[in-house]
């Protein structure tokens, strides 16, 4: 998505991922992880080089030194050529980062170290909401997002996401870091949710709202917020209201006694209903009270 180049003469069947490297400054006696190396084969050869992907969370003065500094090692160790790229996922500053090191005298440049960027907060989400590809639909959530937009880029990145069928593992992964990194406040939910009544498709809209359904039954399940089935109780009777109407008191009340798996299987069920009388249905052949 961000080097097409580079897939032009990487052999995609070669690429092995290698074991965390470990640096250490010996002055300082720091010792420094590089996030990802992977070893690939140039297409149509023999040869290999190294991709070496570093993930920046916050601006750091001295990154290109270090950048060089892992490269160094890397290339020392390896007898191989590196391919440095800087990910940098930080909401701020926006300024235009280094993509380099240099050592340079007036009379001699002794060192000029390139490395790709890829600066999600100079990016516009616009630009990738249509790329078929997983890892737009993750990044999508750290670029330049204006704060009124925010619901509807948490959207886009399950829509994308959605459609492109990936198996529930990798789903799984990628929709938690989107959810992580946008998470909505009650009234951005509100408008997230009606954001997905707007979609045209069916199978889109499904497809969004079993991710929003997983993430609900996880919660529960790991009991990470106290409180949070209230949450699903006020989640299922919002999606009810924006499809069928107002919901009546005695459906309220019979939802709200429903256990957490319950309501997951709620949640999948709505997309079907055309009326109340659908709920009610649904709510006699298939609901006990929560406990029993």
């Amino acid at each position: 998505m961000f080097f097409p180049a580079v897939a032009t003469y990487l052999e995609p069947d070669s690429v092995t991922f290698l074991d965390k490297e470990l640096f250490t400054d010996i002055p300082g006696g720091e010792r420094r992880e590089a996030d990802v190396v992977a070893r690939a084969r140039f297409r149509g050869e023999d040869t290999f080089f190294l991709v070496h992907v570093e993930h920046q969370a916050q601006a750091e003065a001295d990154f290109d030194r270090r950048m060089f500094r892992y490269f160094a090692r890397l290339y020392e160790k390896h007898a191989l050529p590196v391919y440095p790229i800087a990910l940098l996922s930080y909401a701020s500053p926006r300024r235009d980062e280094p993509s380099g090191h240099q050592v340079a005298f007036p009379d001699l440049t002794v060192l000029e170290f390139r490395y790709g960027v890829v600066q999600l907060n100079r990016l516009n989400w616009r630009d990738f909401v249509r790329q078929p590809n997983p890892v737009a639909s993750a990044l999508m959530a750290r670029m330049g997002i204006a704060p009124q937009d925010r619901p509807k880029v948490k959207l886009e990145c399950l829509r994308l996401l959605a459609t492109l069928r990936l198996d529930p593992a990798r789903t799984h992964f990628i929709s938690g870091f989107i959810d992580t990194y946008l998470r909505l406040t009650a009234e951005e939910e509100r408008r997230f949710q009606a954001e997905v009544d707007t979609l045209p498709s069916t199978k889109e809209k499904e497809g969004v709202m079993q991710i929003v359904t997983s993430w609900m039954e996880q919660g529960m399940q790991q009991g990470m917020q106290q409180g949070m089935q209230q949450g699903m109780y006020a989640l299922i009777l919002r999606q009810l209201a924006h499809a069928l109407g107002a919901v009546p008191a005695d459906i309220q009340a019979q939802v709200t006694r429903l256990s957490t798996e319950q309501l997951v299987q709620l949640g999948e069920a709505l997309f079907d209903f055309t009326s109340f009388a659908d709920v009610t249905d649904w709510l006699q052949h298939n609901a006990t009270p929560s406990g029993e």
